[in-house]
């Protein structure tokens, strides 16, 4: 690559970074979508899905090799192993999503009369049964690594280095939402909610991202306790396990935490320390 293309690429990396993490992904998802529409006469798997997660990662190590070679290479898995960041932050990205859980499996049990089965936490869509520790790992690496190298790990430094930590959060927050937008074409909880949904869900994302950026931020840029966080968040609030009221209360509980961290912590760092940039 040459002089003059590296240093487009470095000026407009951020740009790029997003299309091309929506053009790997989408690639993956829009056969599942035909299918899924009838619009194909043939099947595609739907565990394809889970390939999808891995667009913003390998966007990120492309973006990264390309502008700074090795050593950006470096600085982006190094903060994967990043785990110097105290016992306050693990038990945040660990126990805080089993609390989540916790509660809308008490309200559950107070609505219907009903404890949620456990064993549905070993389910896992388009996936057979793979008990409830190979459905984490199926989290912790899809969803977990494939998405946060990439949202967390690029782009959020990359945006905060012009913006405040809110306003980097607000458009990393509507970017990341709007990549799920093929999943409601095929995805069968999605499907059944409709299009109608949509905003309420990238509502509840944007929150969900400030969430995020306050735990990055936070521990100096440790990918590893948000890749944590990522995915054991996901593994209990949308299982089953939990409830029907499981993605509400889980929802309701983040868009409090977001709300706590600007009015603690303020809208440019939105953390106890200065915000991560690249």
């Amino acid at each position: 690559m040459n002089t003059n293309t590296t240093s487009w690429l470095g000026r407009n990396s951020i740009s790029v970074y997003f299309i091309l993490t929506y053009a790997i992904s989408w690639t993956v998802w829009f056969p599942i979508v035909l299918s899924a529409q009838g619009l194909v006469d043939w099947q595609v798997p739907y565990a394809l899905y889970y390939l999808g997660s891995f667009g913003p990662m390998v966007s990120a190590l492309i973006i990264t090799a390309l502008t700074v070679g090795r050593q950006g290479l470096r600085d982006l898995l190094g903060r994967l192993l990043k785990w110097r960041v105290g016992w306050a932050y693990y038990a945040f990205a660990i126990l805080a999503p089993f609390a989540f859980f916790g509660v809308a499996v008490l309200v559950n049990r107070l609505v219907t009369g009903v404890w949620p089965d456990l064993s549905l936490l070993g389910e896992a869509d388009y996936l057979p049964y793979l008990s409830p520790l190979g459905v984490l790992g199926v989290w912790l690496l899809t969803y977990g690594l494939g998405e946060e190298t990439g949202w967390r790990g690029f782009a959020l430094p990359h945006l905060q280095r012009t913006r405040t930590a809110a306003s980097a959060t607000l458009v990393l927050g509507l970017l990341w939402g709007c990549w799920h937008l093929p999943a409601f074409f095929f995805r069968d909880t999605y499907v059944e909610m409709g299009l109608w949904f949509f905003p309420i869900f990238l509502f509840s994302i944007v929150f969900a991202a400030m969430v995020f950026t306050w735990l990055y931020n936070s521990t100096a840029g440790s990918l590893l306790m948000v890749v944590i966080f990522h995915a054991i968040f996901n593994w209990v609030s949308v299982s089953e396990a939990g409830g029907q009221f499981a993605p509400i209360l889980t929802s309701a509980l983040v868009i409090a935490w977001a709300l706590y961290v600007v009015r603690r912590y303020g809208p440019e760092n939105a953390s106890p320390l200065p915000k991560q940039v690249l």
